[in-house]
């Protein structure tokens, strides 16, 4: 999976004071927290907790750090420019009053591959969603450039379209077996996620299991949309960076990745991370000529995604299909890497 665009807000275009305290303040209650102020307004980081991005001059620092460059596009000399930033900083970010797609196009393929994030800074959301998909890989992320406070509730669908797709396919149940007593991570979240919705949860990273959330009432338990009964210890999980993590890292504060069926993906934060000792539940698939495994907790509760919607793995009969990603080479410290390693 591609890492995720990041999204950054400007205020430093705006010439008014107040309408750039209006801004950090509404993009703050709008939940971004990466934004772009001048050095004169320093005073502004007192609204909130988030990362105030200074512009000084074109550099852009973050607690006196040089984390970018900005670059203004008016000729081919300032893509030349540009260019030349290329494993230099961590971000460039472009800006452009008369943007043509081709231009972008050759600085994304430019930067493709590069320890250097590609930005764009965005005048609107038809032209954020622009700059994000072009050449199908899109910049490494947007900064937002509204007109005014109040032109920045505009944008929230880029806010919440910023995570690329995860692909999902069937696997085949082969085996459910009960696997003794162990302990399990349940993970609330401090979002409500939707029927459907749930984690990417294995005991081996190349296969990873759509675990539901419990946004389903049972007989016994009333729903609740905010938590997934993930699996024991020591299973994988996707992460928004595109690593994997075990369960037993994750705690209170943490990010980490909600995937519906579909495979569209958002960040949501954890509330709580409960270890429990449960007794547990081995399932077993089939994809392709492999088998893999994930252990979950061995109650009624818990449910795995579908095709046809989430079941619970009470109900779950062997030959029945589940939703999985799987992924080629191995992980090492939650890494995607290509190498050869067998984990059973």
């Amino acid at each position: 999976m591609a890492p995720p665009k990041i999204i950054w807000v400007r205020s430093d275009h705006l010439p008014s004071y107040d309408e750039r305290k209006k801004v950090v303040s509404s993009a703050l209650e709008a939940g971004y927290v990466q934004i772009v102020i001048r050095e004169e307004d320093a005073e502004l980081g007192r609204l909130g907790r988030y990362d105030a991005l200074v512009l000084k001059g074109t550099s852009i620092f973050l607690d006196e750090e040089k984390v970018g460059e900005m670059v203004q596009i008016r000729s081919n000399d300032d893509l030349a420019r540009a260019s030349a930033l290329k494993g230099r900083v961590d971000n460039v970010l472009i800006e452009a009053k008369d943007w043509k797609v081709i231009p972008l196009e050759n600085l994304i393929a430019e930067f493709q591959g590069s320890s250097t994030r590609l930005l764009a800074t965005a005048t609107s959301p038809e032209e954020a969603k622009l700059f994000l998909e072009t050449l199908e890989v899109g910049v490494g992320g947007v900064a937002i450039e509204p007109s005014s406070p109040s032109k920045l509730k505009a944008f929230h669908v880029i806010h919440s379209d910023q995570m690329p797709q995860v692909d999902l396919t069937r696997a085949v149940v082969s085996r459910i077996a009960p696997a003794g007593v162990g302990d399990r991570v349940c993970l609330d979240t401090c979002s409500l996620l939707k029927v459907g919705e749930g984690m990417l949860i294995g005991s081996q990273s190349a296969c990873l299991f759509l675990v539901s959330s419990e946004s389903l009432e049972s007989e016994y338990v009333a729903s609740r949309p905010f938590r997934v009964n993930a699996g024991a210890v020591h299973a994988y999980a996707l992460m928004p960076t595109g690593k994997t993590r075990y369960l037993s890292e994750i705690k209170s504060g943490d990010e980490v990745l909600a995937i519906d069926s579909d495979g569209r993906c958002r960040t949501v934060v954890v509330g709580r991370s409960k270890i429990e000792r449960r007794p547990l539940l081995l399932l077993e698939v089939e994809a392709g000529e492999r088998k893999y495994t994930t252990i979950l907790q061995n109650a009624e509760t818990i449910r795995m995604c579908t095709p046809t919607g989430p079941v619970s793995i009470s109900d779950l009969k062997v030959g029945q299909d589940v939703l999985v990603r799987l992924e080629e080479g191995g992980r090492h410290f939650g890494q995607a890497i290509s190498e050869t390693i067998t984990e059973l």
